[in-house]
């Protein structure tokens, strides 16, 4: 297996002192933690909230300047994006150029799959495309570590469905998996938010928030004792779905089964009590229980983003019930409409199919790594697809995207070893109109067979699309020397090529691609690279 970071210099670091730059370090623990800021000394740098952070140069795997332009210098400015709420591209708010993000993050009862991290990409590619134009961006991402119903017990929350299948601990569970999501991220240069607020430590904000609803007449305490949202009480219930609250159905799969308590069958629980429940519970003003799935989303964005979210990411699979249901709460609570934007992007197949268990189906990114690829080829093949499009992910398209980007970073290497960057009027259009990243990587395709274009200049716009792809297109290509025996191996191959063995030359190959080298026959022979 490749190990995907390169080690920085103490040179480079000294280099690069008093620039804002991206660090990523590695972790203990085996993963990795990103830190942005201005580099003060070789070993510290300071953050935007002026936080002095030290690290290790042995820590460093990875270090990128960004640089520094004015965004008039680009045509467009601006990014503009699809807002399901309204169904129109509008222009992202910010205050005082600080624009506030919040995205659904995990349910961490087990691996995110790579349909899930389509969906914190696309956060991604919406903050790094906002500081491409000049914006800061504050983005908090939930953990949801309690409240999730299981739609296989739907009595019953999803990590305690796990715990009592594997008799762990329900936290530990949480704890294991909440690790495997950040070091996923960190894989795809998925750049760390400012906070992953966990449901399960901000119950004194979801009390808060489920008192205030009953206080403005909003929420009710059902006759089971539980709490419910009153739906009929919020009379644009439906705007983000198109679904009328009167031609709703009972029974949708994400709410609580046996929900007797309620009014009225489209109302939603705020707390339920525990009933027989003994794990995963806590003491409230209704008695001991849990928080439902969507109450903790309104009082995490309300609190840390002080009541206003200039844009809410998430999946087309929330939308409905569980954004809708938020924009309820949040609106009820504050009697404002808190989120501007609202962005979701679709869903992803694998091979032509939807995603599941029961089909066998599920690809993790490990199982990306496991197949000698580099995780950002996922990156990669995401990208070149619109994120409002539904898309059909293959493993012939992870290994094309992997090939693509193995010579984009070659290219980049042959063109010299220039950190400038080249402002591209026709990427910063396709970026900042509703993130046409397929457009963005045409482009690049262009520029990298155009003869007009030179190599310093080739090399200075691709750095530019990197600062939003995040492919490491200047991470030097894998040179490292053959072993022994894969040169006895080669020797072989070319031999039997030689003596026209081609059974033979076929055996050696795979042999040789086992250990992930890459060949190519060719007029003047056999050659071979690094996958």
């Amino acid at each position: 297996m490749h190990d995907y970071g390169c080690y920085m210099s103490l040179e480079q670091l000294r280099a690069a002192v008093g620039q804002r730059a991206t660090i990523r370090l590695h972790e203990a623990g085996g993963g990795f933690r990103d830190i942005v800021g201005v580099l003060q000394s070789e070993t510290s740098l300071i953050n935007r909230r002026g936080e002095i952070i030290e690290f290790s140069v042995a820590d460093v795997a990875i270090m990128r300047v960004i640089p520094v332009f004015n965004r008039r210098d680009a045509s467009t400015g601006e990014l503009h994006i699809y807002d399901t709420l309204s169904r129109k591209l509008k222009p992202v708010t910010s205050q005082e150029g600080v624009v506030a993000m919040y995205c659904c993050g995990p349910t961490v009862y087990r691996d995110a799959h790579v349909g899930n991290l389509r969906t914190f990409l696309l956060s991604d590619l919406i903050a790094r495309t906002l500081q491409l134009t000049g914006l800061d961006v504050r983005l908090i991402q939930n953990i949801t570590d309690v409240g999730h119903m299981s739609d296989d017990f739907e009595s019953q929350d999803k990590l305690l469905a796990e715990s009592a299948r594997t008799k762990v601990d329900p936290f530990a569970i949480a704890r294991e998996y909440e690790s495997r999501f950040h070091q996923d991220l960190s894989l795809l240069n998925i750049e760390v938010a400012d906070q992953y607020p966990r449901a399960s430590e901000s119950m004194p904000l979801i009390i808060s928030a489920i008192e205030k609803l009953i206080e403005k007449k909003c929420a009710y305490i059902g006759s089971d004792g539980s709490v419910y949202f009153d739906a009929t009480s919020f009379p644009t219930y439906g705007a983000i779905s198109g679904n009328k609250l009167e031609a709703l159905k009972p029974g949708h799969k994400y709410e609580y089964g046996g929900e007797d308590g309620k009014k009225f069958h489209a109302d939603w629980a705020l707390w339920k009590l525990a009933g027989t429940r003994t794990e995963m519970i806590w003491d409230s003003p209704w008695g001991a229980g849990f928080p439902g799935w969507h109450i903790e989303c309104s009082a995490m964005s309300i609190d840390f983003l002080d009541k206003h979210v200039d844009i809410h990411v998430g999946g087309i699979d929330l939308r409905f019930p569980h954004h809708e249901n938020e924009r309820a709460q949040s609106n009820s609570i504050t009697a404002t409409e808190v989120v501007d934007t609202w962005v979701h992007g679709e869903h992803l197949l694998f091979e032509g199919r939807k995603m599941s268990k029961s089909a066998g189906n599920v690809v993790l990114l490990s199982d990306v790594i496991a197949r000698n690829l580099d995780p950002l080829a996922l990156r990669f093949s995401l990208m070149e697809n619109r994120y409002r499009s539904q898309m059909d992910l293959s493993w012939a398209s992870l290994e094309a995207s992997h090939a693509t980007l193995k010579r984009w970073r070659n290219q980049v290497a042959q063109w010299g070893t220039s950190l400038e960057i080249k402002i591209d009027s026709e990427i910063t259009d396709a970026l900042t109109q509703d993130l046409d990243t397929p457009r963005a990587m045409q482009r690049l395709r262009s520029v990298e067979k155009d003869v007009t274009i030179g190599a310093q200049d080739k090399r200075a716009i691709f750095l530019y699309a990197d600062l939003v792809l995040a492919l490491d297109l200047q991470r030097a290509p894998d040179n490292k020397p053959l072993t022994a025996q894969l040169e006895e191996i080669l020797e072989m191959r070319a031999q039997s090529r030689a003596e026209k063995n081609w059974q033979k030359s076929d055996e050696l190959r795979l042999e040789l691609e086992s250990h992930g080298l890459e060949i190519n026959d060719g007029p003047q022979g056999q050659s071979w690279s690094w996958k």
